[in-house]
This record gives structure tokens, C-alpha cells and sequence, in this order.
């Protein structure tokens, strides 16, 4: 019986010689962490996790840092839009001023020209003005020639709602002459002196 006790004794002496050298073996290895995972078992080292761990946080940072790069993008696209938008004002500005100044240029020409050319012939604005029957009037102008000044005058008589009726309209020699016959709108009979003044007034004003 005392063998037998002894070579048991003997026997666990060895597992825990074979126990203690398998941990002396293992004791530099990185440790294994225990997981269990839908039910499964898994055993996943140190560095593995800390590895993983390096990787997600490098992932987000790339994540945001191309986040901030998009967003700078959008702003350099919008500064570049409003920068063209910019230029395109300016040059359509520019273009409306030279189209201004050589409309203003050609008008003051025309008017130079027109003036010039009524006083070689010893042409004189004039303004006639005849009644017809109770509520018309039979005008005669010859004015100066300047550019737009026709359109002008049809706005004028439209506005004070007075009517021109058979109109006949030539440019002779630097000037206008204009012939037509005058309605009031409202009915109320037209006083030939008082016509002939503020017709006076509106050729000034064009």
C-alpha cells in the first residue's frame, strides 16, 4: 500500500512539474482575453484588441478629416461661384457703360448736328395752333431733331389722356415737323392759347 502511495504521489508530482513548465513557456506570450460572442467561445490576444482599437480610432479620424475636407471644398467652390458671379457683374457693367456712353455721345451728336444743320437753313422751331371744332385741334410743330424726342412726346399726350389722330411726321433739314390733330379724352373743349403754351412747355422738357 505504501508504493502504491508513493507512486501516486510521484504521479502529481509530475503534472504539476508539467503544469509549472507549460506557464514558465507561456509567461512572455501576450495574454489571451476570453470572449463569448453568439455563443461561441473565442479566445483573442492582447495585442489583437489593441490593434483593433488603433485601427477604429485611425479609421475615425480619417472619417473626419475627410468630413472637413469636403466641407472646405464646398466653401472654396462657393467662393469661386460668387468670384465669377463677381467678374460677370463687372463686365456686363462695363459693358453698359461704354453702350451709355456712345448712346449719349451719338444723341449729342445727333443734336449738334440737327441744330447745326436747321440754322444753315434758317430753319426756326415753330408751333401752330388751330381749332377745328369744339373739342379738336388742328397743330402744326416743326422742332429741333434729337433722338427719342417723337416717342417722348406720345408718352406725354397719353398721360395728360389727350389723343393724336392723323398723324403725319417728316424730318426735314435737323428738324421735325409734325402735324396732327388733338382730342381731349375727357371731353372738355381744348382753349387754343392755353394749348399752344404748355405745348410750348413739353417741347422745352423733351
Amino acid at each position: 500500500m505504501e508504493q502504491v502511495n508513493d507512486s501516486s504521489r510521484f504521479s502529481v508530482s509530475q503534472d504539476e512539474l508539467f503544469h509549472n513548465a507549460e506557464e514558465d513557456i507561456n509567461k512572455g506570450k501576450p495574454r489571451m482575453k476570453y470572449y463569448n460572442e453568439d455563443g461561441t467561445r473565442m479566445f483573442v490576444s492582447k495585442n489583437l484588441e489593441i490593434e483593433r482599437r488603433r485601427r477604429d480610432k485611425l479609421h475615425s479620424r480619417l472619417c473626419t478629416l475627410r468630413s472637413i475636407m469636403l466641407k472646405e471644398s464646398i466653401i472654396q467652390d462657393a467662393i469661386t461661384y460668387v468670384k465669377k458671379l463677381q467678374d460677370e457683374v463687372n463686365s456686363l457693367t462695363q459693358e453698359l457703360q461704354a453702350l451709355e456712353a456712345k448712346e449719349n455721345l451719338e444723341r449729342k451728336i445727333d443734336e449738334v448736328s440737327g441744330a447745326e444743320e436747321m440754322k444753315k437753313w434758317g430753319i426756326q422751331e415753330e408751333i401752330r395752333v388751330e381749332k377745328t371744332d369744339g373739342t379738336k385741334l388742328w397743330i402744326k410743330m416743326i422742332i429741333e431733331k434729337k433722338r427719342g424726342r417723337f416717342n417722348k412726346l406720345m408718352e406725354i399726350m397719353n398721360d395728360l389722356c389727350i389723343e393724336m389722330t392723323d398723324i403725319s411726321f417728316t424730318t426735314i433739314k435737323g428738324a421735325y415737323m409734325i402735324t396732327t390733330c388733338l382730342k381731349n379724352m375727357g371731353g372738355e373743349p381744348f382753349d387754343v392759347d392755353q394749348a399752344k403754351y404748355w405745348l410750348q412747355d413739353i417741347i422745352k422738357m423733351i
